[in-house]
């Protein structure tokens, strides 16, 4: 974490911010929280609004960080991820500080929506009561922003992406059909991360062998159940291929939204939630990019194209497979990000909540479509299979993945947004019971 404190340091030599006045915690609405996630989930959902080069994970954890500092240096339960503001009133507005940070961060990511967020944030402010606490909020929270997006403004996101050459041995990642794609995000490993020390610090070790026992049975059922009109799969998990397969960050900020509200948590207890969400799964990307791209896996619409050459007398190629979800993914197989950013997701959200919950989860690319969980482990669990029925992934990816995400969340979760007195009674901080 020498990175962490080394900007903290840095901060610190800005004479308004700096330092910290800690005091008990002011309950507040979660709704300025809940509602700018919100926001933010409509911007990247809309075409063309996200840089093609930047992963919509990153802004995210930016303006949910910037929230978090901003409430926190407020509320003064928790250490500040980046920044905190020095000599702050308990008592000014943490939804004015939620609405400015916010706000700040986004005009500044997606200038393109300056007026819509501008009539936002009005409407946030409108709802505070004039006066010197209001006034504090929106100076915390414009000042955090700030510092946060300086900080981050050399992060490498905006580098062009490293040119990718395909190899032409068996295993080797190949552009796929129907559309062939040009590999995505390929320098985004060199990105800073927000919480880990380096993007390698957890690594996975290679993928199976070509002829290992273990690739042998991946392949084998995803050649059955993820090709397109499949009859080997059941009804239910050709939905579930179809249901889950979009932007999946998406789908666990919407989780962590009902999560949120089923417990009536206060504003800097919500604050605390997405930003742990969102770092992890900034963090997650930046790593399983890492190892994605170390070991250049192929997708399986390759491997079963190209099974004669793969030296498995166990697996015979089908040289039209097509995966049930018609188009694969744009970056090598191992480790799955789906099975990696849905163990994250799903550990922070235990971590806080324990596991069992109600959850009713909507599709992005299934309007009206529900589906129901009761525990944050079958969420994740159908959320990593789905990947296979899909097509898109070997279960040795989703496998992968889970161990990735898992231990990337395990350590934010230790090291990051802790308590001030440490971590005792912390899990109980966001349960209603």
């Amino acid at each position: 974490m020498l990175r962490f404190w080394t900007l903290l340091a840095l901060m610190c030599t800005t004479p308004f911010i700096c330092g910290a006045s800690y005091a008990d915690s002011a309950a507040g609405s979660v709704d300025e929280v809940i509602q700018w996630n919100k926001t933010l989930l409509t911007i990247v959902r809309t075409a063309g609004a996200q840089p093609a080069t930047v992963h919509p994970t990153r802004s995210f954890a930016i303006m949910h960080a910037a929230v978090y500092d901003a409430v926190n240096s407020i509320d003064a339960t928790h250490k500040p991820y980046l920044v905190r503001v020095e000599h702050v009133s308990p008592h000014a507005s943490q939804e004015a500080a939620a609405a400015a940070a916010a706000h700040e961060t986004l005009i500044t990511l997606y200038p393109a929506f300056q007026t819509t967020l501008d009539q936002q944030y009005d409407q946030s402010l409108a709802q505070i009561p004039d006066g010197a606490d209001k006034t504090t909020g929106i100076d915390v929270g414009k000042a955090v922003a700030q510092a946060i997006l300086t900080l981050r403004s050399d992060d490498g996101s905006a580098a062009t992406p490293i040119p990718f050459v395909f190899g032409n041995a068996p295993g080797d990642y190949q552009s796929t059909p129907p559309n062939f794609p040009k590999p995505q995000f390929t320098h985004w490993s060199r990105v800073t991360p927000f919480a880990l020390e380096r993007a390698n610090q957890f690594r996975l070790g290679p993928p199976p062998a070509l002829t290992s026992a273990e690739y042998t049975a991946s392949f084998n059922e995803v050649k059955s159940l993820g090709i397109a009109n499949s009859t080997a799969a059941t009804a239910d998990q050709a939905l579930i291929g179809r249901f889950w397969n979009g932007a999946i960050q998406n789908y666990w900020n919407e989780i962590t939204q009902t999560a949120v509200q089923a417990h009536h948590l206060t504003m800097a207890q919500s604050a605390r939630v997405f930003a742990l969400l969102n770092l992890t799964l900034a963090d997650e990307v930046i790593a399983f990019y890492d190892t994605k791209y170390t070991y250049n896996l192929w997708r399986p619409v390759t491997a079963i194209r190209a099974a004669a050459t793969d030296g498995n007398p166990d697996t015979a190629a089908d040289p039209t497979w097509i995966p049930q979800a018609g188009k694969t993914a744009a970056d090598p197989s191992y480790p799955g990000a789906h099975a990696t950013i849905s163990a994250g997701a799903a550990f922070v959200l235990r971590s806080v909540f324990g596991n069992s919950i109600h959850l009713n989860v909507t599709s992005e690319v299934l309007p009206g479509v529900v589906r129901s969980f009761d525990s944050f482990a079958d969420t994740e669990n159908e959320a990593s299979l789905s990947r296979i029925y899909a097509g898109q992934h070997f279960r040795s990816d989703e496998n992968a993945g889970e161990r990735l995400g898992s231990a990337v969340a395990d350590f934010v979760v230790d090291n990051v947004l802790t308590r001030v007195h440490g971590r005792d009674g912390e899990a109980e901080e966001g349960r209603a019971d």
